[in-house]
């Protein structure tokens, strides 16, 4: 249980929460760019996490891996083109659903 508190702590800290933050828009924007996938925009921030903390290194790219995932969707729904190749299968069901949904 202490590992768990000690865990917690680290994670709530103010330069963890805006690792996170940045993460986070960095990976939308990845995500929402055709032709980059999540595995790409996590290997582009490899290089900038060298010379952080580990924890803050993990953060940051566990939010723009999750983060760029979900920005994929954003075009695939919107412009029904996938960001990444996890969103292919939204493009097809998202982009119908939103066009039905503009016309009532």
């Amino acid at each position: 249980m202490d590992i768990l508190l000690v865990a917690l702590g680290n994670i709530l800290t103010p330069m963890a929460l805006l690792t996170l933050l940045l993460g986070t828009l960095a990976g939308m924007t990845i995500g929402s760019l055709p032709g980059l996938s999540s595995t790409m925009g996590v290997a582009l921030c490899i290089p900038i996490t060298f010379n952080m903390p580990a924890d803050l290194a993990l953060i940051l790219l566990g939010a723009v891996y999750v983060s760029s995932v979900y920005g994929g969707s954003i075009t695939a729904i919107l412009l029904r083109t996938p960001g990444t190749d996890a969103s292919i299968a939204t493009a097809l069901d998202g982009y119908p659903l939103a066009m039905a949904g503009t016309r009532g």
